[in-house]
């Protein structure tokens, strides 16, 4: 490789790392504008989960055809990158084809290997393409993908097919020029692959200054590309392909369906109860569930960003499918949005200056009441994601802070305030059923 080439590969590394470690900082800063939670617990259950939920897509497995299709995906992406690594460092030290003489004949094997993930990612790319677009599932038509969402999923699926056929075209370049004995790419013979070799038809009238300029022309853009896709995650929701491994780490252990109860509460429905308890002084009041995102705790933005918008979630709520205006997966966008702009607030002014706004501007009341909290969002996510805690810290909020409930939910506060239960009767009376059995 030229060194002027070397010297632009290594500067557009540079720029591109930069970039993106400069908004991977920006994303677990605000990440960590939320409260403080401890999941320091249970090491061997938390890396099983990274190993079953992350690594091997667990949940995915309840649709085997979508799951295997998605696997190639994913498999795709973790794999290729051992050839973006020779890549890498090919244009750091100006070599071609860095692994293929420690290798060997292995090496022919490994390249061969990644051209049958190319053309599985590119088919399966295609298929998801149609999905979306042709087909038009359901949860892929909603509302909730109005924009840019929907846009950002076909994005991705394009640019991972154009990168698939850069590499497959670059191979099928390469191995010519090999045959020909054409300069530095004789030194590298590995012998025709898997897919490319099948290109080779179309490109063998070109002449060795035309299939080089091609074989360089694919080398370049594939690498850029990926350094664009690179930057591109941290604004999209393809983010998950990287945090999707912590958010497993950091999965909730209790039991499906246990709520996390406030210890001031508890405390005053117990001083309610036995008053002698209580405390001679009275401490400051406490704030109750969430208004903004940094009232929610950090596990519960890191599920935001952690989020693929596929919508298993919104498809598996009785609310939604009801008709409600609920959506789990909207409640995660929602809260991702509001956590950028904060996170945007804090760029322009050096810390959070007050917008005015807060994160109930953008989840409705409406919203919050639908939920049934039966839990069916976060037993479908793919990657553990609870937009059940967020609802109901926001809903906790609405009620205990500003007292905005609906009177049915209010009546029912006051009966249980007054007589124990949910009822309109005398605690006395609760057990007059049974006294009238035995008559």
């Amino acid at each position: 490789m030229p060194v002027i080439q070397q010297i632009l590969f290594i500067v557009a590394a540079f720029i591109a790392t930069f970039l993106f470690s400069k908004k991977i900082k920006q994303v677990r800063r605000n990440i960590l504008l939320g409260k403080d939670e401890n999941y320091s617990d249970n090491y061997s259950l938390r890396w099983k989960n990274v190993l079953l939920l992350a690594f091997g897509q667990k949940k995915m497995f309840r649709n085997p055809l979508v799951a295997v299709m998605h696997f190639v995906i994913y498999a795709g992406f973790i794999i290729i990158n051992i050839e973006v690594l020779e890549i890498f460092l090919d244009g750091i030290l100006g070599t071609h084809r860095l692994f293929s003489s420690p290798l060997g004949s292995f090496y022919s094997m490994l390249i061969n290997a990644f051209e049958f993930l190319a053309v599985g990612v590119i088919a399966v790319c295609v298929a998801f393409l149609c999905r979306r677009n042709i087909i038009k599932l359901k949860r892929f038509i909603s509302r909730d993908l109005d924009g840019w969402p929907r846009s950002d999923a076909n994005y991705i699926l394009i640019t991972e097919i154009i990168l698939m056929c850069l590499f497959i075209t670059m191979n099928a370049s390469d191995t010519i020029l090999q045959q020909r004995g054409y300069s530095h790419y004789a030194e590298h013979l590995t012998g025709n692959f898997a897919f490319s070799q099948y290109l080779h038809p179309l490109f063998n009238g070109l002449s060795n200054e035309g299939l080089t300029i091609l074989e360089r022309t694919c080398w370049w853009l594939h690498i850029l590309g990926i350094f664009a896709f690179l930057n591109y995650l941290p604004y999209s929701k393809h983010l998950h392909i990287l945090l999707a491994f912590p958010n497993a780490y950091y999965a909730r252990l209790q039991p499906e369906g246990k709520m996390h109860n406030m210890p001031a509460v508890q405390k005053e429905v117990l001083y309610a109860m036995q008053p002698e308890l209580a405390p001679t002084e009275a401490s400051a009041p406490q704030k109750f569930g969430a208004k903004d995102v940094f009232d929610l705790s950090w596990r519960n933005l890191l599920d935001a960003y952690s989020c693929t918008e596929c919508g298993r979630c919104s498809a598996a709520c009785p609310a939604n499918q009801t008709g409600k205006l609920l959506s789990p997966r909207k409640i995660m966008m929602n809260t991702r949005d509001r956590l950028e702009e904060v996170g945007k607030n804090i760029n322009s002014n050096g810390s959070f200056k007050d917008d005015g706004k807060t994160l109930l501007d953008y989840i409705s009341t409406e919203e919050l009441r639908a939920c049934t909290t039966c839990n069916a969002c976060v037993e479908e996510c793919p990657v553990s994601i609870s937009p059940l805690e967020i609802i109901l810290e926001l809903r906790r909020s609405l009620v205990m802070e500003d007292s905005n409930a609906p009177q049915e939910w209010n009546t029912m506060f006051s009966n249980i305030e007054n007589n124990f239960a949910p009822w309109k009767f005398s605690p006395d009376d609760r057990d007059k059923w049974a006294t009238e059995m035995n008559a």
